[in-house]
């Protein structure tokens, strides 16, 4: 998002207005289905709808509509998305595509789904089926299911509502599964790390060979004359002055390139840990919560028809429900809903208020304002940061305040996390063992940012973050 919108800057101040529809349709695609800020993704369509009448792209214009309506849709306002489905109806077959057809289809569904015209309903969603294999249109394929099974499911027809929600089920796990094969771009990644070492050995070889050289060199003139020695003596410290300061060059650089594949390492693991959370929490929201779901959906269609039941069917209804609770939260805990929904400002508030106890309290002080939101990255690595300070605090510190205060300042983001516990000699701390913060650290210098830790016996500790805000 934040190239995104950098290359909007950019292209609002050229002519090229192909440019500047393409950027505002795909920021509303990621607003929309991505981000799930409707409003926002809609402005963003409607500026795209402008351009795509300026180049007169009748189709661009289609395409962008047929957004518009499903964003409309999704989010239950079908009074204002019914006038642009009226337009992709009336000019599907002169501008619409084969990729546009089967999504139509399902609009149309879930448009007379929602009148209540389920005879319509249910014409519209089989034939956007239809069309979806008839095009080989696999994602659409498993909207449709799903949607078409939230139909079937408020008509109270369960079976046939649980196999298109097993259909949407597997289709989604078959595009889960192709998405993994990109992984293999972390291969690249190896493949740099090779070529640095390569070419720290071939420095450390040009050095030996240097060395070799200046002993051989000294050897030789040591059996000329005076006058020749003296010249040579005179020579001799200017070429040591010069061997010593490329030698401390090519040290500087040797280190500098082993610091940037340290770096490279730990920037690769953090997003890849980052990646593997999101893609974790993903999976078990919208697989194995949504097959919990539906095993929970039958089994109370069952109980529903049964009077009476024995009782191991009633413990295994619980057990199902208690093992859909414990996913639910497991998927929250990877990525947290407050933090999706509401931004870092709120979640480091309920972060505060979930961690206070009898014995401990978290004081929450922030100046900014708690409903600004900053980029998904910039929010997710600064919540689990703060989160894994705090944890250090609840088991090592033995305090019973602390505190988390935020402000911004000059663009940046500065943090401070203090408390009254026991404290640590910060002259005898090891960073690399001690409490994970050369971990934090290195988090931190991914975004750019600073990390300061202060403390003394029995004095507490205080730690201090700032991070730009333009990461």
């Amino acid at each position: 998002m934040f190239y995104y919108q950098k290359s909007l800057i950019y292209a609002e101040k050229s002519n090229d207005l192909e440019l500047q529809n393409w950027l505002y349709n795909n920021i509303g695609n990621i607003y929309c289905f991505d981000k799930n800020k409707y409003e926002k993704g809609v402005s963003y369509y409607i500026r795209s709808l402008y351009y795509s009448r300026a180049i007169k792209d009748s189709s661009q214009v289609f395409f962008t509509k047929l957004n518009i309506t499903w964003a409309y849709f999704d989010i239950g306002r079908f009074a204002e998305g019914y006038p642009y489905l009226n337009y992709i109806n009336k000019y599907k077959n002169k501008y619409g595509m084969k990729t546009t057809i089967a999504v139509t289809d399902m609009l149309n569904g879930m448009y007379y789904s929602y009148k209540k015209d389920n005879l319509k309903a249910d014409y519209y969603f089989k034939k956007g089926i239809r069309n979806a294999i008839k095009y080989d249109e696999k994602t659409d394929l498993s909207f449709i299911h799903q949607e078409y099974s939230k139909f079937l499911f408020k008509n109270k027809n369960f079976e046939t509502a649980y196999k298109n929600l097993s259909s949407y089920q597997r289709i989604t796990e078959e595009i889960s599964l192709e998405e993994k094969a990109r992984k293999a771009k972390i291969a690249g990644i190896n493949l740099e790390i090779d070529e640095y070492k390569r070419e720290i050995d071939k420095m450390g070889i040009e050095s030996k060979k240097r060395e070799k050289l200046f002993h051989s060199e000294s050897a030789r003139k040591n059996k000329m004359t005076t006058i020749i020695l003296s010249l040579f003596l005179i020579s001799l410290i200017l070429f040591y002055f010069f061997y010593q300061n490329t030698k401390l060059k090519q040290k500087n650089r040797i280190k500098d390139i082993q610091n940037k594949i340290h770096q490279n390492i730990i920037n690769a693991s953090i997003d890849g840990q980052e990646n593997e959370r999101k893609k974790i929490a993903l999976f078990l929201h919208d697989t194995i919560s949504a097959s919990l779901s539906s095993a929970g959906m039958h089994l109370n269609v069952f109980l529903s028809q049964h009077a009476s039941l024995p009782p191991e069917i009633t413990k295994t209804k619980l057990i199902l429900d208690e093992t859909h609770d414990k996913v639910r939260d497991l998927s929250h805990d990877l990525i947290p809903t407050l933090l999706a929904r509401f931004g870092l400002l709120y979640a480091l508030d309920d972060l505060c208020e979930k961690y206070s106890n009898s014995t401990l309290h978290f004081e929450y002080l922030n100046t900014i304002p708690i409903k600004k939101r900053y980029t998904e990255k910039f929010e997710t690595r600064l919540y689990f940061i703060i989160s894994e300070l705090l944890n250090n605090i609840i088991k090592h510190s033995e305090a019973s305040k602390a505190k988390v205060s935020l402000i911004e300042n000059n663009n940046e983001m500065i943090i401070e996390i203090t408390d009254n516990g026991k404290g640590f000699d910060i002259n005898k701390f090891n960073f690399v063992e001690g409490f994970g913060l050369n971990q934090i650290k290195a988090r931190i210098n991914n975004l750019n940012g600073q990390f300061d830790v202060k403390s003394k016996i029995n004095e507490g500790t205080s730690v201090m973050i700032s991070v730009p805000l333009n990461v």
